[in-house]
């Protein structure tokens, strides 16, 4: 059994149920006001002060984490109007309306898709979790069941995005930001708990999320992998959001790393030109050396070089989603698309992940941030906790008094409380996060 598109791609909000889509009248379909309701949000803008690799440097650009968003939702975009041309024909006539509007659908998941990854990147996330797998933290383990104490002890920003966009927080409405089932189901890339967070690393849903990823499942019709383990299918939709992802972290982290001068142009022209079969490409290829030799700024050719590696991919992609079409909507494609392409693309795609490896990812300017990431939230982590537990003294009050009303525990129930911790942490930016260790520590006055 096929999934349904039109589940899947279900305009009803959640939590608005009593409000039919489309009740208020709007230029916009009801996913593209769910990209506009994004863009305007606080947690979007608070990405333009977070680590997308590379320290944010005063003089030199580099990608954070909404301009590579932004990137993302581009190229996702244009993947999921590619797919529908490449699907119009196969399609019934009730599918092709609604499935014309997945470049909507798929472009708002690649804008969301980093909002809940906490500041200084992946070693924030492996801070918080280090807090409660070896740290001060260990100890409050008799306090949660399996899978709250695999909630913080694997912190995992994939599972904060979905507590981001459905939770109700202090003073806020309910059922978070009220997006469409057909969004929310195209954000969850991993359809399980931390129960298995051991075996996969990562996973969907936090346990207090347990009852929205249900329910977001149900309503779009997505199939049950496994009952135990419980593991659902992939959304089809997550299988582009996945690839736009790659594409842009993999051809953009290359490019920040030749403007801070660790690898050299003339390296990456080379990289970026294996993508290209000089018998299947050469149009653009020739494409190429002529607006190169047209083009004498660098960064004009640099950009133009990386605009064909990108559109070369997209339809890689593109092609690969059609290609294994029946598997992916039987719930049984495991795989990633950027897998299934064309040789020639895949093992440039794969040179580059080599060298992003050994000379990008493990620069010193890099693990520097990383360590400053441990070191900070490792702190933070430590006074916000210290101060929920202690909450009669002098000290805690005043620790707890930079808590927002938004992020106050809900309740006495000590996964709650270090939920609050980690809701308010998380949401920080770097800056912030600097700005509040420096200050609570007595280094700025």
């Amino acid at each position: 059994m096929l999934m349904n598109w039109k589940k899947l791609l279900s305009p009803q909000r959640f939590m608005r149920e009593d409000i039919p889509p489309g009740k208020w009248v709007d230029i916009r379909s009801e996913f593209q006001r769910d990209f506009d309701r994004i863009i305007f949000s606080s947690p979007f803008r608070r990405l333009q002060s977070k680590t997308q690799v590379f320290p944010l440097p005063e003089k030199t650009f580099v990608h954070n984490r909404m301009t590579h968003s932004l990137e993302v939702a581009s190229v996702g975009r244009s993947l999921g109007n590619l797919v529908f041309n490449m699907l119009e024909n196969k399609l019934c006539n009730s599918d092709a309306g609604i499935v014309s509007e997945i470049g909507s659908v798929v472009a708002t998941a690649c804008l969301v898709h980093d909002m809940g990854n906490p500041p200084f990147g992946h070693s924030g996330e492996k801070a918080i979790s280090n807090f409660f797998h070896k740290g001060e933290g260990v100890i409050l383990k008799k306090h949660f069941n399996e899978q709250q104490y695999n909630d913080l002890a694997a912190f995992e920003g994939n599972a904060n995005l979905l507590r981001l966009l459905t939770h109700k927080f202090r003073g806020r409405r309910e059922g978070g930001y009220a997006m469409t089932y057909a969004s929310l189901g195209t954000i969850i890339k991993y359809p399980y708990s931390s129960l298995l967070s051991k075996d996969k690393k990562k996973y969907g849903h936090f346990y207090s999320e347990n009852e929205p990823f249900e329910k977001i499942i149900k309503h779009c019709g997505i199939p049950k992998i496994s009952e135990n383990p419980l593991i659902f299918a992939r959304h089809p939709l997550v299988y582009l959001v996945e690839a736009a992802d790659d594409i842009c972290y993999q051809v953009m982290d290359m490019e920040d790393a030749m403007k801070l001068n660790i690898i050299h142009k003339n390296q990456l022209i080379e990289l970026y030109m294996d993508f290209f079969n000089p018998k299947t490409d050469a149009g653009r290829i020739r494409k190429i050396n002529q607006t190169i030799k047209e083009v004498s700024d660098s960064n004009e050719q640099m950009a133009f070089l990386r605009a064909m590696v990108i559109g070369k991919l997209t339809e890689e992609t593109a092609n690969a989603f059609v290609d294994n079409y029946n598997e992916i909507m039987q719930g049984s494609f495991e795989s990633k698309l950027l897998k299934h392409i064309d040789e020639k693309p895949l093992k440039a795609l794969k040179n580059i992940a080599e060298i992003a490896i050994k000379e990008v990812y493990k620069h010193p300017s890099v693990v520097k941030i990383e360590i400053a990431g441990y070191n900070v939230l490792g702190a933070l982590m430590s006074e916000f906790t210290n101060a929920l537990l202690n909450t009669e003294s002098d000290y805690s009050e005043k620790i707890l008094s930079l808590l927002p009303a938004q992020y106050l525990p809900e309740s006495d129930n000590m996964y709650d409380k270090m939920r609050s911790v980690t809701d308010f942490i998380s949401g920080m930016t770097d800056k912030y996060a600097v700005n509040v260790y420096r200050q609570i520590k007595g280094i700025d006055l």
